[in-house]
């Protein structure tokens, strides 16, 4: 993928969440290349939003961070939902589980 010369800003947003899990999880950046198969020069460009962004590289950065995709492309600051995810990752799988549950119910409820 050619590298921008000027971050594109949704690549840039994009970037600054990938970069933002990662120190969350104190990976470097060679750390994170390799458990997502990247190369390092590719995810500095990621990170910085220099780079065209394919759903092959949001995939396997997921993997890398062991994360569904779904965690890199939302933003808590922006959306009601996106906040409620971000709180889901803090919890162990069980608990989110009978939010999940939870939740279909109350959906339910409304139909």
């Amino acid at each position: 993928m050619p590298r921008r010369s000027t971050p594109e800003p949704f690549a840039l947003q994009v970037g600054t969440r990938i970069r933002a899990l990662r120190k969350e999880r104190n990976m470097s950046l060679g750390a994170l290349a390799d458990a997502s198969a990247l190369s390092k020069g590719h995810l500095s460009s990621v990170e910085h939003g220099l780079a065209a962004i394919t759903i092959g590289t949001i995939a396997r950065l997921a993997e890398g961070f062991g994360v569904p995709p779904m965690y890199l492309l939302t933003f808590a600051e922006e959306d009601e939902r996106a906040k409620t995810a971000e709180l889901l990752r803090y919890l162990p799988q069980t608990e989110v589980k009978k939010l999940r549950r939870q939740i279909q119910a109350q959906v339910a409820a409304r139909k």
